[in-house]
């Protein structure tokens, strides 16, 4: 990945080729900066206990449920950022297309390992 050019997240976008699979595309400092389609509720509950997940909406809504917290629906151009340690999981009944920003040791589903979590290495393709 070079990080001396300019990146178009669309074009990224159109090479999604897996709901649930976040595609690196870019690092600032210690942070990932990934892409991913989502479509279904596939994702599950999880979290991340040192880190906050920040999500950010280039497309579609997103159904945002944080546990004993109401479940709210973020659309195209919000941004979110779950805090550390809280359980969380994202779905989508129509294509979503989202930006994460997350600290290079953060797992895709936390300690939960289900099909869809992918590796980093996996998320640099």
């Amino acid at each position: 990945m070079d990080t001396t050019q300019t990146i178009n997240i669309l074009q990224e976008a159109e090479k999604l080729k897996e709901n649930f699979s976040p595609k690196i595309v870019s690092e600032v400092n210690n942070e990932y900066v990934k892409i991913a389609k989502i479509n279904g509720q596939d994702i599950p509950w999880h979290n991340h206990e040192n880190e906050d997940d920040l999500f950010y909406i280039i497309d579609g809504n997103l159904l945002m449920e944080l546990e004993d917290q109401p479940s709210f629906t973020m659309k195209k151009g919000d941004l979110f950022v779950v805090p550390k340690d809280i359980n969380h999981r994202v779905s989508s009944s129509i294509d979503c297309l989202i930006m994460l920003i997350e600290t290079k040791s953060t797992k895709h589903t936390g300690k939960v390992i289900t099909p869809i979590t992918k590796s980093i290495e996996n998320q640099r393709h």
